[in-house]
């Protein structure tokens, strides 16, 4: 199973959806599903904004733990 980190880390930083999705340059919805672990995957171009926003790497954004 693939845990969705995306909020924990926006919660870290003390930013909100908002500013994470302007200094991401991505749309606010897609902030928002992502924050609500509501997508079923995310293109790799999504990963790489949200890295440079939240100053992480793609293991910060995403965990794996055996079913």
């Amino acid at each position: 199973m693939i845990i969705n980190n995306v909020s924990t880390l926006i919660g870290k930083k003390r930013m909100t959806k908002a500013e994470t999705a302007k200094l991401s340059g991505l749309d606010y919805n897609t902030i928002d599903a992502l924050y609500r672990d509501k997508t079923k995957g995310i293109e790799f171009e999504t990963m790489n904004k949200l890295c440079f926003a939240l100053d992480c790497s793609v293991g910060d954004l995403f965990r794996y733990v055996p079913d």
